[in-house]
Parts: structure tokens; C-alpha cells; sequence
């Protein structure tokens, strides 16, 4: 890919956004970065995955945190700024990713290669994608979507200026429940081309 292409996905828990995000990775061949940073971060600082996995893309405990000259007892916190930190970099090097979640409309806003997308959904098609996913009831799947969604809306609301979900915070916000997820992608696919237009896969060249 000649020019810098970043897609920074935002997503409501159960629409799908994670594999959308995945086949516009693929389509692009470009990294995607989710969970993963913390795999990049850990190995760069010589330290345990699983302690850092625990606490990725949680808010912070304000009962349970203290910040003494400017340094944060959160372990949420902490991992959140490494997290940021690491995009950062990744950006003013020049590279291209697809990021899902982890503010990344926001904290990569001043970058002119950047495409912001959030992916939503109809509430029955996100709690049956659930259930199928997770193999729960309709009860469990319906109370795992609003758990998760509250830890990422709190998450996001903390770091960023722009409320979670917020259509004006994004270039594109999209249902994935009325067309399917290939579809949507698809049409995610069209859009990125027009705003981006050398934005294609290395062997179309």
C-alpha cells in the first residue's frame, strides 16, 4: 500500500463490528490490532500477557485509584496509556492498521489517514448472535451485551471527548443487522475506496 491507510472501528458488543473489522484487514492486508496490542506491548516490556488481559479496555475503579504527581495507581488506567502510546507511535510511523476500539477515533483524530466507523446493530439480531456465539440463553446473551457494552461506553467516555457511539464522532456509523456482515463490509469497503482511493490490496496493484 502506497499511502498510509488506519481504520479505527468502534462497535456495540454482539454487531459483529470485530469481524467486519477482520475482513476489511484482510481486504487491505493490513494488521489488525485488538486484543492483541497487549501480546506487542508485553513483549516489549518484558511482562506477563495474562497480567495486562485482565484489565484491557476496563474502566478504572474510582474507589480503588490514586494519582500522586501526575502517576496513576490504576492498572486500567496504565494499560489504557500503553495502549494509546503504542497507536500513536504505529501512526506517525507511517503504518496502516485497522484498530478495534480503544478510542481510536479520537486519540488518532489529527491523523488525515484515518477513517472512523462505528458498527452497530438491531438489539434481537445482537443478542441471537450472542447465544450462537456463546452457546447461553436468550436471558445470559441479553445481560452479557449490556454488561459489555457499559464497560466499553465508560471506558471510552473516561479518555475521550466524544461520547461512545456518537454518530458525529465518526465519518460513518452503519447497522450491520440490515444487509448482513459481508454486505456491510462491502459496503464499508466502497466507502474507504472513495475517501481513500489508492487504498487497495498489494497484488491489485
Amino acid at each position: 500500500m502506497e499511502k498510509q491507510l488506519i481504520i479505527a472501528l468502534g462497535r456495540e458488543f454482539g454487531s459483529g463490528g470485530h469481524i467486519i473489522a477482520q475482513q476489511l484487514a484482510d481486504h487491505y492486508q493490513i494488521p489488525l490490532y485488538d486484543h492483541n496490542l497487549l501480546n506487542h506491548i508485553a513483549t516489549e516490556r518484558n511482562v506477563n500477557h495474562e497480567n495486562l488481559k485482565k484489565y484491557d479496555e476496563h474502566p478504572k475503579n474510582p474507589f480503588l485509584t490514586r494519582t500522586v504527581r501526575g502517576y496513576s495507581n490504576s492498572p486500567e488506567e496504565n494499560i489504557a496509556r500503553m495502549q494509546f502510546e503504542y497507536i500513536r507511535k504505529k501512526a506517525d510511523a507511517g503504518e496502516s492498521f485497522v484498530l478495534v476500539g480503544r478510542c481510536g477515533e479520537s486519540i488518532l483524530k489529527e491523523n488525515p489517514n484515518m477513517i472512523s466507523i462505528f458498527v452497530l446493530g438491531d438489539e434481537e439480531q445482537k443478542i441471537q448472535r450472542t447465544m450462537e456465539r456463546n452457546h447461553i440463553s436468550r436471558e445470559k446473551a441479553k445481560r452479557m451485551m449490556e454488561q459489555h457494552d457499559y464497560k466499553r461506553k465508560t471506558y471510552h467516555n473516561h479518555y475521550s471527548k466524544g461520547k461512545w457511539g456518537d454518530s458525529r464522532n465518526f465519518d460513518l456509523s452503519i447497522n450491520s443487522s440490515k444487509l448482513g456482515l459481508d454486505e456491510t463490509t462491502s459496503i464499508l469497503i466502497d466507502y474507504i475506496d472513495r475517501r481513500h482511493p489508492i487504498a487497495t490490496p498489494m497484488d491489485e496493484n
